[in-house]
């Protein structure tokens, strides 16, 4: 099993979710078992080398996570220290084995073990014992800095401090543009203390990369997908033009109920609009604006947080829930460990990084998820999103260490949220959360929200790595770095800085996943593909009507399939894994376009209505 330093991660905050992260591996004094080198190694050499390999990154993989799993559970400079060290250790070794692994490219081995070789050399190598330490001790003081941040509105004052929860909550549920900017300002300056550090840990990360023959880390990351980097890029690229137009119809609708709510001085008619009136920290997902945007008449009321408090389902019995989703597709029961070395909620004792993760400690049984659960519609549905890490992990189990993950970085993300689409009225009606199953002239409503969701969240996730590709590759330099962010993000997202940069700050580090280095796209890809899925299910699952009302809780057919592609882990290109499920071979928005076409139409209805009005 690869070494996890940081682990699946959820998307916010939002529509969130955790994944599994980029492997960043430890080491141990002992060395591989190496023949001596000749001019020609030999096949048998090989299967050797692979075999004392994934032997020994098990073993480093398991004290790692448990080293990581202890420093985000109880943030002190001890537990930093111990975190920080055991993934130096894990990075020396990973980086060695990657450039052993080398010798043997030209063998003709077996399909899996040149799957094998492939997989570990594409991973960051540092042989200088000071890069190393510098990496991994960057890494913890960022995580550790952004998991302690917090906003004082009065210096010096503990009491007038707010931590990210709490702010985001300020953006959630004000209607105060004022008191929204202050709190979106608040903790985007916090990001500006370790500025210096994330320019450090650029440049030694892309010394690893260059030991293994990239240009640079995001060239490093762009070639993991079974695909040339300048591939990928092409192909994510293409994917955002498919479902552009959707979003550009609901940033109009938006844009136009925003105006209606705070006034043509705070909302502009054209142009960008200001970051901190979409009710997130990241304007990068806008379900906290349903109320104001919710089409009348026309809006189905699916938020379960009132019931959840109602009936006193606290975070283990949400957790239970969600479980039992996939055991009714036939999947196991989780392990009783999962219940005991979980944390669900916030302890009242110590600094934890509450950002939802999944955590696949050994690469058997011991899997856990770390969470803050809240009796919260939204922390329903990320539960559910987890816990598809979860059933991931445990599918593939089995297969060989170096084939234990996901099929890309995308699958590990899309197949909770695969799951979540199947939450509808209808499952949660069966739960006993929802009291009646709204009727069909009701689904514009709940096509709005889940809109807010998903595709707002779109054009964010596309930027973010575009933004670190460019950093890496030296396009852009740290005295730059607002500025090409924020170029990025009036482009894509249509969003714009609340108030002017003062020419020092570091706001794409207030985005967890740039202060903790976990790729994006990811959750992009993710994006597209769990409708891709969705759709392939449903047919399965024999299910005919529309998309956005098919749920496969308790298909057991479907499930059977899911359960077979699950199982495959990283031991096929991706496109094997899709074709398992869909039949298709290439990824495709068509059925994110199919899920919200009723939406799209009655948006560009809206949108030329609203304007002449």
């Amino acid at each position: 099993m690869l070494v996890i330093l940081s682990t699946a991660t959820s998307l916010n905050a939002a529509p969130n979710t955790v994944l599994k992260v980029t492997p960043k591996l430890a080491s141990t004094a002992s060395a591989i078992s190496v023949a001596p080198k000749r001019s020609v190694p030999s096949v048998a050499e090989a299967e050797k080398f692979l075999k004392d390999a994934e032997a020994r990154l098990d073993k480093l993989g398991i004290a790692a996570q448990r080293a990581v799993w202890v420093y985000e559970t109880n943030i002190t400079d001890d537990t930093e220290t111990i975190a920080a060290q055991a993934n130096e250790v894990a990075l020396a070794a990973v980086g060695e084995i990657a450039i052993q692994a080398r010798r043997y490219n030209d063998l003709a081995l077996s399909v899996d073990n040149k799957r094998k070789l492939k997989l570990l050399q594409l991973s960051l190598s540092l042989s200088d014992d000071q890069d190393r330490a510098d990496y991994t001790r960057l890494s913890a003081q960022m995580s550790g800095a952004y998991g302690k941040g917090k906003f004082c509105k009065t210096p010096g004052d503990e009491s007038s401090c707010m931590n990210l929860g709490q702010l985001e909550a300020v953006l959630a549920k004000s209607r105060n543009p004022a008191e929204m900017k202050e709190a979106w300002l608040g903790w985007h300056q916090q990001a500006s203390s370790y500025k210096d550090s994330y320019a450090q840990y650029v440049e030694v990360s892309n010394k690893g990369a260059r030991e293994m023959g990239f240009a640079d880390t995001g060239a490093l990351w762009r070639s993991q997908y079974d695909m040339p980097a300048d591939a990928f890029a092409a192909e994510t690229e293409r994917l955002w033009q498919q479902v552009k137009p959707l979003y550009d119809s609901l940033h109009q609708y938006v844009r136009l109920k925003l105006q209606q709510a705070y006034g043509k001085n705070e909302v502009p008619t054209e142009g960008p609009i200001p970051a901190h009136l979409f009710g997130n920290m990241w304007s990068q997902s806008w379900e906290n604006l349903y109320p104001i945007v919710k089409p009348q008449g026309l809006s189905a009321n699916l938020d379960i947080s009132d019931t959840l408090k109602q009936k006193n389902i606290d975070a283990k019995g949400m957790t239970k829930f969600a479980e039992g989703f996939y055991t009714s597709l036939g999947m196991e029961a989780l392990p009783a460990s999962f219940y005991q070395r979980s944390q669900l909620t916030k302890p009242r004792d110590r600094e934890v990084v509450c950002h939802a993760s999944a955590w696949d400690v050994d690469g058997d049984q011991d899997v856990r998820i770390k969470m803050c659960i809240n009796q919260t519609a939204e922390d329903f549905l990320v539960i559910h999103h987890e816990l598809g890490h979860i059933y991931y992990d445990l599918a593939y189990r089995k297969q060989s260490s170096l084939f234990k993950g996901g099929a890309n970085d995308g699958f590990h993300e899309a197949i909770g949220d695969t799951v979540a689409l199947s939450v509808t009225p209808n499952y949660l009606n069966k739960l006993g959360l929802l009291s009646e199953v709204p009727d069909a002239s009701q689904d514009i409503g709940v096509l709005m929200d889940r809109a807010l969701q998903k595709v707002a969240f779109l054009p964010f996730a596309y930027l973010v790595d575009q933004w670190r590709w460019k950093v890496y590759s030296g396009q852009v330099k740290p005295q730059d770095y607002d500025k090409v962010w924020w170029e990025l993000r009036e482009k894509y997202q249509g969003v714009k800085r609340p108030a002017a940069s003062n020419g020092d700050g570091f706001d794409a580090g207030a985005k967890y996943h740039v202060a903790s280095d976990t790729p994006y796209s990811r959750y992009f890809l993710a994006t597209i593909l769990q409708f891709q899925l969705h759709r392939a299910l449903c047919r399965e699952a024999g299910y005919s009507g529309p998309l956005n009302r098919c749920s496969i809780y308790e298909n057991k057919a479907a499930g059977k399939k899911f359960q077979a592609m699950l199982e495959m882990g990283t031991s096929r290109p991706w496109n094997e894994a899709l074709n398992a499920v869909a039949g298709e071979d290439k990824l495709d928005a068509t059925a994110m376009l199919d899920y919200f076409a009723p939406l799209k139409a009655w948006l560009d209805a809206q949108n030329k209505e609203l304007v002449v009005k």
